[in-house]
């Protein structure tokens, strides 16, 4: 009995912090119900890379990733498709056109001379620019529009001054000469970003960190005529500047920071060019009215279960409808927390694991009744009938796992959100049968004038109505 309170304790303390989080962290919305632009990015090979494979794609999707962050977009889902497509979506965006003219094209890389006698503007320029970044983090939480574009505006401002206080080289270093970039661990916490060019970029390379060497002066990194980077030579190279065809960015990088700034560079590096493939808008009209539909269907179809179990399996359907309840407080809570994008078949999902839920509660009741019929006491049957029904969910439920699992795995897009949701609920469904349903039932039987079979199941034998042991 003892183990029974101390389990209850903790599914309030659980429902309360559920609870809790649901009303202070909202789900985001998918494309389908709060509306926006969807683009399909058709990476295309060329004759120096005639196949496109897992690392390039890795890559461009990077490079789109920034660009994407450069339009302000909040909560932008981003994904590869195959082997050779990237799917965009992004809520709120209702200029397709905008979105296109941002995305489209290959990433440039290109490595410029800082102009003599330029070090105290630059420096200024940097520390406005770190100011626009820090701002823009904030002014996304906020999601002021007007802000979010003013800031945009500026941070352009900042960016072209900063690009004129460079020059490119004769004949320009560009990434089509860089075989390789990647982030490697330096002293400490701190990680360098290590590139590799080919042997004609190593020769430009080694002449432009020869003209720079202790000199004061930067090497500018630019993708898409913005700085990434901006490092210095030493003194020490000032005779044949740095030879063997690779070089490290030096810099205070965390190690995410520097393997992103190396897949960044690869993008660059990619001479593979895109082409939009699809582009579709969705109205917020047609969202809203989604969301309406689901929570009327939702609350109707949950509603006719709870009915449903009250009246055929009375006491017993009473506790499952509480334990339905905690169910669906406790998986809208997980969705808050990690954040799950809810779409129209993520909903589906939803409200289907409330019938695996209900498909549980079930199995245990049946199994409750047919130890009743058969003459066990009242406790006998439900430990029982919670025994010999575990096998049967716990089976039921690996299988939609497996399914989820491939759905989520070959899957994209929409079809992930249903995935993902179902398996969460269906997880979540497992607990609050097992142990919510558990609990409520021992609770309910440990008091004497509930335990009259009659509540669990009728045309039980009339020797066991008052649920002595046979």
């Amino acid at each position: 009995m003892q183990k029974q309170r101390s389990l209850l304790a903790l599914i309030i303390v659980l429902v309360i912090a559920a609870i809790t989080v649901i009303v202070t962290i909202p789900v985001p919305l998918g494309l389908d119900l709060r509306g926006g632009s969807q683009l399909t990015i058709q990476v295309k090979p060329t004759a120096e890379i005639p196949q496109i494979t897992e690392r390039e794609l890795e890559a461009v999707k990077k490079v789109v990733e920034g660009r994407i962050n450069g339009l302000g977009v909040s909560e932008p889902l981003i994904q590869t498709i195959g082997t050779d497509k990237i799917s965009v979506q992004l809520p709120g965006v209702n200029d397709p056109e905008q979105a296109e003219r941002v995305l489209g094209g290959t990433a440039q890389l290109e490595f410029r001379v800082q102009k003599p006698n330029t070090e105290t503007q630059l420096f200024a320029f940097q520390i406005t620019r770190n100011d626009l970044k820090t701002k823009r983090e904030e002014l996304k939480k906020s999601k002021d529009q007007a802000a979010i574009d003013k800031n945009k505006e500026e941070f352009q401002k900042n960016n072209q001054a900063i690009a004129e206080l460079f020059e490119s080289t004769n004949p320009p270093l560009t990434g089509k000469y860089l075989k390789d970039a990647y982030g490697e661990p330096n002293q400490g916490t701190n990680w360098n970003v290590a590139i590799r060019f080919d042997q004609k970029g190593g020769e430009l390379f080694a002449g432009l960190t020869k003209d720079l060497a202790g000199t004061g002066r930067s090497i500018g990194i630019f993708l898409d005529n913005e700085m990434i980077s901006s490092p210095t030579v030493g003194p020490e190279h000032a005779a044949t500047g740095i030879t063997g065809g690779s070089a490290i960015i030096t810099g205070r990088f965390q190690a995410q920071e520097a393997n992103d700034l190396g897949v960044q560079l690869r993008g660059g590096a990619l001479p593979v060019p895109v082409e939009i493939a699809e582009r579709r808008t969705v109205g917020a009209t047609l969202g809203k009215d989604s969301i309406q539909r689901s929570i009327y269907a939702g609350i109707g179809g949950l509603t006719l279960v709870l009915i449903f179990m009250v009246w055929y399996y009375r006491l017993p359907g009473m506790i499952a409808n509480v334990s339905l309840i905690i169910y669906s407080i406790l998986t809208w809570a997980a969705f808050c927390l990690l954040s799950v994008t809810l779409t129209l078949p993520g909903i589906a999902g939803f409200i289907l694991s409330i019938g695996m839920a209900v498909d549980a509660n079930v199995l245990i009741f049946e199994r409750t009744r047919e130890e009743l019929q058969a003459g066990k006491s009242l406790y006998r049957s439900v430990e029982s009938g919670f025994y010999r029904a575990f096998s049967s969910i716990l089976d039921s439920n690996v299988t939609t796992w497996i399914a989820c699992a491939a759905l989520f795995w070959l899957g994209s897009g929409l079809v992930k959100g249903f995935a993902l949701t179902l398996a969460l609920g269906v997880g979540v469904s497992m607990f609050t049968a097992i142990t919510c349903s558990r609990t409520l039932m021992f609770l309910v039987i440990s008091i004497p004038s509930l335990r009259n079979t009659q509540l669990y199941a009728p045309n039980v034998p009339v020797a066991n109505k008052t649920g002595v042991a046979q």
